[in-house]
């Protein structure tokens, strides 16, 4: 059986970027997919906080929290809002920052820790950043991500459960400090078949490039192994987060 590449990517829920990056990774994948030759390509989420800080009910609007958290005017964070809004119409998102709940979220890491225990981690991570994003749901607190969770096929009162009682939450510490160790300052950031480092929203074409680069590697017979962060081959994006 042909070994699947693997695609590690770590993120955050409340990054408008991450959401961008994964339709336009999964639009790379299908292309990457209508070669039979190609082997299969796995998908595993890995948690990063961009502000943990960030209470559970925060007390304003995404306006209100870029302002604080990135010291910037009110105008240069609509105008900043504004192109995020775009660039997600591009790629069929309709994000909604004026209903946008901002939050913690912690509990939404070990949610996506769960439901990858449960095989439904693609399933869920979807659903959070629809409900975050384009429905301004609250995915800050347990009886919302119960609730969310239940709509993709989890037991609701297993969720109420480990997010009350914090059991997930060494998985979501184990994450970040692997990402510390990696380098990675910024999400989305992808480890490729654990090589490759693609930074930020990519086009599809350059995630493309790179796991056609992966194919070439291993039929000319090279060893992949995961490396430090300096080793690996870095592709950046230096889009600016509005997070």
């Amino acid at each position: 059986m042909t070994t699947p590449i693997t695609i590690d990517i770590w993120s955050d829920i409340a990054c408008p970027w991450c959401y961008i990056g994964k339709r336009r990774l999964e639009s790379a994948l299908e292309t990457f997919g209508r070669n039979a030759a190609n082997p299969p390509v796995t998908v595993t989420y890995h948690s990063f906080e961009l502000s943990p800080e960030t209470p559970v009910d925060f007390a304003g609007s995404e306006v209100d929290f870029l302002v604080e958290h990135k010291h910037i005017s009110p105008e240069r964070a609509r105008a900043m809002l504004d192109q995020v809004t775009g660039i997600a119409q591009s790629v069929g998102l309709d994000y909604d920052f004026d209903a946008m709940a901002h939050t913690n979220t912690v509990k939404a890491h070990q949610l996506l820790h769960l439901a990858k225990a449960h095989g439904l981690q693609r399933e869920t991570k979807e659903r959070l950043l629809r409900a975050y994003f384009v429905e301004g749901r609250h995915v800050g607190r347990v009886a919302d991500l119960a609730e969310l969770g239940a709509e993709v096929g989890l037991d609701a009162d297993e969720i109420t459960r480990v997010l009350e009682g914090d059991e997930l939450v060494s998985a979501v510490r184990d994450d970040q400090r692997e990402a510390q160790r990696l380098g990675i300052t910024g999400v989305p950031f992808h480890v490729i078949d654990g090589r490759y480092g693609v930074s930020g929203a990519q086009d599809p074409a350059t995630f493309v490039q790179v796991l056609e680069q992966v194919v070439a590697d291993r039929a000319a017979g090279e060893v992949v192994e995961l490396v430090e962060a300096e080793e690996l081959d870095d592709i950046d994006d230096a889009a600016e987060v509005a997070s």
